[in-house]
């Protein structure tokens, strides 16, 4: 049942009043209120309603429909608010203040200013020049580049009678061109500048094509980047730790030899490099057919477009989460992908290429990232899921940033070195393990935040390490009792299971494997680690050109009980890879595809795809492959040029793909992102 009644709606009347159509000012703060407290039938019967309090309570939307035709002055403070493209049903409004909700940002303010033609006052600043400015010339500007957009990319794609199937095809390519590719204004106003150029886009197809306009859309998800109160130089705004910076998506002074972006008209065997990627192995019966998409120079040192010297180094896809009233045809989460390297943290549309938001600190080099959601409590009764990311590096410091409200919320002081890398269990939502270069890995429970972003993180356990840890791995059939790790001197394995008194434990098998001369041995450095299945892992780099894969069950159950002891792997088999000596060119898997990729020191991702073999390795007595496997297909690097000079040099730091392998993200020693799609 609704708090709402027309019973105290007129005591709350200001002055009371006996009937609704009477009452012009209305105060319903402080009554914990939800978005489906506001009935829009008894909001109706408010005729005459001018000023509306509804501080202090726990909406998260505004109904579509409330029917206000009257108000003048409406006061949000205090809620949990995500939208506010729904205000434009209140044409009247001069009004408006919504501080402190906290997932809305200056990108919102752009917004209101733009739908509300009669708004004069915003947060209790007078914004009459700026929002006319918002309204004339900012439209304008966009306008024109829309326009512009059409006449160069897409104009000569319509034949002069087109069908209804060709213009649905070209409207989409269309709409998702224009607002990854338009840039207008602040970086800071980016998701802005994307709202207005979509609608623009729109009314440009309706005008020029007569297509059917959609006057009311879907609320865009938020993709707001926590700008600052004023338009500071992408560099100043980029400064404060937590905050968002510099949003250069593309890389403007780089491009691609013999094609240009969004071309869809090369003639074939024009040595257009971004064409689909070529197999460079013996064995050709298999071609991904996967198509780059995007190159990025995102992460650069000041906001520089000279730099092509900070390393990229870690990416993870983020995890699926219902977005409710965020939800966003264009962006959604499954194809949202967090990177680091330098001293930034993005966050990057893998389809738009769009970098949605990003993270700084001056002061910090990123080595790793991890996700985890988190079940927050956001008010005395209501719960509510977010995604958490955990960035880490160089300090041995771990930054806890609150994605959809943009804010780091907080750190953990997790080591006194550098910290190389960071993963949550799949299992326990709040427990992240570091590995540091002080020889240690650490479990911590991070805390659950609460409505103001208290937390309470604290140490469980310490794994202690003979060489520096480089890569880690949770044991899929058991995440809560092995850990994995690849260090410098070895592959390690420990029982981190909580039951047990010690909290500092030391490594219960140590994994010897074949050396160039083919004597089995323990100290190599292991550099690459990653599971392909529930058994099957896959490692390197023991054996230059080589990497393998092995069985844990197996392997660890030649160990037996009692005190820690070196085990020999059981190899399922060896893949074929780069004969190079260069280190730290890390692999990943996809288990639900059965691929593995690694890249390697000359710009190839180098794919695998094991679906023929698995079968045989999971039996109890499954037989070693007698030859190495060769790559199912390598992705050649394109050229790219900088400034007019070729880019030499590349080498793969980290190649990632998401659960479904439609993107592939290629991270680079030059400061590049290379984003991959499969078609």
């Amino acid at each position: 049942m609704s708090k709402i009644t027309t019973e105290l709606l007129l005591e709350r009347a200001v002055p009371r009043s006996t009937r609704l159509r009477k009452i012009e000012t209305l105060n319903l703060s402080k009554l914990q209120l939800k978005t489906g407290d506001l009935d829009p039938r008894l909001f109706s019967r408010l005729r005459h309603l001018q000023k509306l309090d509804l501080s202090d309570n726990l909406l998260d939307k505004f109904p579509n429909s409330l029917t206000l035709p009257d108000l003048r002055v409406l006061n949000c403070n205090n809620n949990k608010l995500e939208d506010v493209t729904a205000l434009k049903q209140f044409p009247l409004l001069e009004e408006l203040t919504y501080e402190n909700n906290v997932y809305l940002t200056l990108n919102d303010d752009y917004k209101v200013m733009f739908l509300l033609q009669n708004l004069r006052l915003l947060n209790g600043k007078d914004i009459t020049k700026l929002a006319n400015h918002v309204r004339c010339v900012n439209s304008r500007k966009l306008t024109s580049k829309v326009t512009a957009h059409w006449e160069k990319f897409f104009r000569d794609q319509l034949p002069e009678k087109y069908t209804a199937e060709q213009v649905k095809s070209i409207k989409k390519k269309f709409l998702q061109s224009v607002q990854t590719n338009v840039v207008y204004g602040p970086s800071s106003l980016s998701e802005f500048t994307r709202w207005r150029v979509k609608m623009i886009a729109e009314e440009f197809l309706a005008y020029s094509l007569g297509l059917e306009l959609n006057t009311d859309p879907e609320p865009e998800e938020k993709t707001e980047e926590n700008e600052e109160e004023s338009a500071e130089s992408p560099s100043e705004a980029a400064e404060d730790v937590g905050q968002v910076g510099d949003l250069s998506s593309y890389i403007k002074n780089v491009t691609v030899a013999s094609s240009k972006r969004k071309r869809n008209h090369s003639k074939s065997g024009s040595g257009n490099k971004r064409s689909k990627s070529q197999a460079n192995t013996e064995e050709e019966a298999e071609d991904v057919s996967a198509e780059p998409l995007h190159f990025l120079q995102c992460h650069s040192k000041g906001n520089s477009r000279e730099d092509f010297k900070t390393q990229l180094w870690s990416c993870v896809f983020e995890p699926l989460l219902d977005c409710g009233a965020r939800k966003d045809p264009i962006v959604s989460s499954s194809r949202t992908v967090a990177t680091c390297g330098g001293e930034s943290v993005c966050l990057i549309d893998c389809e738009t290429g769009t970098v949605l938001k990003k993270y700084k600190v001056a002061t910090e080099e990123f080595f790793s990232v991890a996700w985890t959601t988190l079940t927050m409590v956001i008010s005395d009764s209501q719960k509510k899921s977010h995604n958490i990311l955990a960035a880490a590096g160089r300090r041995g410091i771990v930054k806890l940033i609150h994605v959809a409200a943009d804010f780091c919320y907080g750190e953990i002081k997790a080591h006194k070195k550098p910290i190389a890398t960071v993963c949550f269990s799949p299992t326990q939502e709040t427990h992240l393990f570091t590995a540091s270069y002080d020889k240690r890995i650490a479990l911590w429970d991070i805390g659950i935040p609460d409505c103001d972003y208290n937390f309470k993180a604290s140490q469980l356990l310490v794994l202690e390490v003979l060489s520096i840890p480089l890569r880690i791995a949770l044991v899929p059939p058991c995440p809560e009792q092995y850990l994995l790790a690849g260090c410098e001197s070895g592959c390690f394995a420990w029982n981190i299971k909580l039951d047990k008194d010690q909290k500092s434990r030391h490594f219960e098998a140590i994994f010897q494997f074949p050396d160039e001369d083919g004597s089995m041995t323990t100290s190599h450095r292991v550099d690459g680690l990653a599971f392909l299945n529930d058994d099957v892992v896959v490692s390197k780099s023991s054996k230059p050109g080589c990497i393998y894969l092995w069985s844990w069950s197996r392997s660890f159950d030649t160990k037996g009980k009692g005190c820690q002891r070196t085990v020999s792997a059981v190899i399922l088999a060896e893949l074929e890879w780069s004969m190079t000596d260069l280190s730290y060119l890390t692999l990943s898997t996809c288990p639900a595809k059965e691929y593995v990729f690694c890249g390697d020191e000359k710009g190839g991702v180098w794919m695998y795809h094991l679906s023929n073999y698995t079968t045989a390795w999971s039996s109890a007595k499954g037989k070693r492959s007698d030859k190495r496997i060769p790559p199912t297909q390598i992705l050649k690097w394109p050229e790219l040029r900088a400034n007019g000079e070729q880019l030499t040099e590349i080498f793969i730091n980290n190649v990632v793909s998401d659960p479904t392998f439609t993107y592939l993200v290629v991270l680079t020693s030059v400061n590049i992102t290379a984003i991959w799609k499969k078609s």
